[in-house]
């Protein structure tokens, strides 16, 4: 090997569950993993090692017209599962990739896979291409055609759902267009047809990640040959006649049989290296149609599955280092540095691994919600009576985010008997999105304890020519000029005077317990009369006493309640002084 060398480029290949991802690198391994996968989906993640000689007999004459100045040894593809279940691989796979191949299903679209490997791949600033799969499936489409030969009605209907994914992609920010118009794939997402089980498009896609690849990562790819390894643990299993094995992607420099290399876990593993095994050109490293071949070195971009003494307790998502006792440190300070122990009102986190514990701190803060502890690891009792001396204080904070991480059966028997929400979840938007869902209930259920309970302040405009009845009770039409009005609240004017109580409202002629801001109503209102104690035209509040005012809190009201709790104020002040 010499001194330094241009490895392989790291694409990774993400999107929904059953939308082609491991069809489409089957096609070009010419092997039948997915077939072989439980109901067909990709349970674990995998790696292929696919040579360039490979890549330019699939391409043939098309890699010409791109004149390529990069020298290549060929493409290492990460195979990310699609599941909901499978987020966290997801991440791994595009945390470590120099490009990304978005798998989509053209009659489909975006999905939710879809959508949260996008903010992967955004948060990662890792460029991508999207693969438009199943164009077979496009009513009348012909394999044998390309695009501009197909007959007019089938490229009207193709046309119509390109333009419908431009569309979803414009959402989430990004230009994009059919890869054959696009000139700058800088400013640009290219979109390439494909279908995975025929092959067809593949040549272009491929064509367009060596093109991507020389406008992006020229240079960036150069590796020194003697540079310790790095490289990022795909999965922990345990392999026959091995013990227990990490799956990794090397990504930088050279890993050798015998070094020293520092493992994340909860406490940095430090280990010496058994054994490295890697598929062959054009295997799965998932799921392998040969043996493994034994290596004494594996130089970047890579698959391997190293053995090593004490790998139990390594974590998926973690990085590897070859080294000593510095890197040792150097790990244990990337996990400190991400960890987070505050003196402060906040929610409390678990996360499996560093990366998706960044992720969920970055989106939390973003979102502006506090953040009291964020650790790796499983829930425990300890978290459970943090969050319990959070909830005494604020009942909305007091609560654990478990992303992917076991509750230890001791601290859910605690959660249940202190009434601590534990909220689990394998995507950080759906994760949040319950937690958020469960504060909205939450508010809305002790909005409605609060207006049993207090009067909610409300301010109201008696509507000229809208008297129906002047008394017993006397019934009016009026608008809600700010706050909530409550059925059963007394009313009083605005020089203090009491101005009866509501029997009953009705909007648009259907009875109603409350009434917001720009609501219009009719009132039933007792022991008033039109024309004496109240007019039209007349401004109304509903009255509070001292006490109840003193049961009220900021937090309690909307800001239109807030406002006309403090003109309350103002005129009672003008009188005499809240006791």
């Amino acid at each position: 090997m010499p001194e330094t060398f241009v490895r392989e480029p790291i694409i990774s290949v993400l999107g929904h569950v059953d939308h082609g991802k491991t069809t489409f690198l089957d096609w070009i391994r010419g092997s039948v993993v997915s077939s072989r996968e439980a109901g067909g989906i990709t349970q674990h993640i995998g790696a292929t090692d696919v040579p360039f000689e490979t890549v330019k007999e699939i391409c043939g004459s098309l890699l010409d017209t791109l004149k390529l100045k990069v020298s290549l040894r060929g493409f290492l593809f990460i195979d990310t599962p699609g599941h909901a279940a499978f987020s966290n691989l997801r991440k791994r796979g595009g945390s470590v990739a120099d490009l990304a191949i978005l798998i989509v299903d053209i009659n489909e679209g975006l999905m939710p896979q879809t959508i949260e490997s996008i903010q992967i791949l955004k948060d990662n600033r890792v460029p991508f291409i999207v693969a438009a799969n199943k164009v077979d499936a496009v009513s009348g489409w012909n394999i044998k055609q390309d695009i501009n030969h197909q007959q007019g009605h089938v490229k009207q209907h193709f046309d119509n759902k390109l333009y419908k994914l431009m569309g979803q992609l414009s959402e989430h920010g990004f230009d994009s267009d059919l890869f054959s118009n696009i000139n700058d794939f800088a400013k640009h997402v290219g979109i390439v047809p494909i279908s995975a089980k025929s092959g067809y498009g593949i040549p272009a896609l491929l064509m367009v990640l060596m093109g991507l690849t020389q406008q992006y990562l020229t240079g960036k790819l150069t590796i020194d040959a003697s540079s310790p390894a790095k490289g990022t643990i795909l999965e922990v299993k345990e392999d026959k006649g091995l013990g227990v094995t990490i799956d990794a992607i090397i990504y930088d420099g050279v890993i050798r049989k015998g070094d020293s290399i520092a493992v994340g876990s909860k406490e940095p593993i430090l280990t010496k290296v058994k054994a490295l095994l890697r598929p062959k050109p054009l295997d799965e490293m998932r799921d392998p149609k040969d043996r493994f071949t034994n290596m004494p070195e594996v130089y970047a971009a890579a698959g391997v599955k190293i053995a090593a003494p004490g790998l139990e307790n390594a974590l998926a998502g973690s990085p590897i280092y070859v080294g000593g006792q510095e890197m040792l440190d150097k790990l244990k300070e990337e996990i400190s540095d991400v960890e987070i122990s505050r003196d402060q009102k906040g929610v409390i986190l678990r996360a499996d691994t560093i990366g998706s514990l960044e992720a969920l701190i970055k989106t939390l803060t973003e979102k502006e919600i506090p953040i009291k502890k964020a650790l790796i690891g499983k829930v425990s009792n300890a978290d459970v009576i943090e969050a319990c001396a959070v909830s005494r204080e604020d009942k909305f904070l007091g609560i654990v985010l478990a992303f992917n991480s076991e509750i230890l059966k001791d601290a859910k028997t605690l959660s249940e008997s202190r009434d601590i929400q534990i909220f689990c979840g394998q995507i950080i938007y759906k994760l949040l999105e319950d937690y958020e869902d469960w504060v909205k209930e939450e508010k809305q259920r002790d909005r409605v304890q609060l207006e049993k309970k207090i009067t909610t302040p409300a301010k109201i405009m008696l509507l000229p020519k809208h008297v129906f009845r002047q008394s017993k009770p006397a019934i009016v039409g009026a608008e809600v000029l700010a706050g909530t009005l409550s059925s059963g609240s007394r009313l009083m004017r605005d020089d203090l005077k009491a101005a009866g109580r509501i029997k009953q409202m009705q909007k648009e002629k259907e009875t109603i317990k409350t009434a917001k801001t720009g609501d219009k109503i009719a009132l039933s209102i007792e022991g008033v009369t039109v024309g004496r104690q109240i007019n039209e035209g007349d401004i109304l509040y509903s009255l509070l006493s001292p006490d109840e005012v003193k049961e009220l809190s900021e937090e309690d009201l909307t800001e239109d309640e807030l406002s006309v709790l403090k003109d309350l104020q103002k005129i009672r002040r003008a009188k005499f002084s809240w006791k």
